[in-house]
């Protein structure tokens, strides 16, 4: 059975740090590109940010360039996602999701809640 957990979500000032983690299991981690997305209110869901399982190749949204990192740990089964200078803008459900590079099927986390807000 396939899971995504994600955590590290929460409220954070403008400004501040966040970094989310998703947990996967039951399936071949090392060899699925890991991606974040994330849904504000309102708001079509975007992509945020993708790692591929071959060298680690990246790819980001404009909005989070030199902000946002993606980083993976196929010992811990882990994608990470390093969220700095975040804005209000920021503020949505992030929620990773998981596909083979064939992208025939996907998974989903349940998703965390991110507030920037002071």
């Amino acid at each position: 059975q396939v899971q995504l957990v994600e955590s590290g979500g929460g409220l954070v000032q403008p400004g501040g740090s966040l970094r989310l983690s998703c947990a996967a299991s039951g399936f071949t981690f090392s060899s699925y590109v890991m991606s974040w997305y994330r849904q504000a209110p309102g708001k079509a869901r975007e992509l945020v940010a993708r790692i591929f399982s071959a060298g680690g190749t990246t790819n980001y949204a404009d909005s989070v360039k030199g902000r946002f990192t993606i980083s993976r740990d196929n010992a811990k089964n882990t994608v990470y996602l390093q969220m700095n200078s975040l804005k209000p803008e920021d503020t949505a459900v992030y929620s990773c999701h998981a596909a083979p590079p064939s992208m025939l099927v996907s998974y989903w986390g349940q998703g965390t809640q991110v507030t920037v807000s002071s």
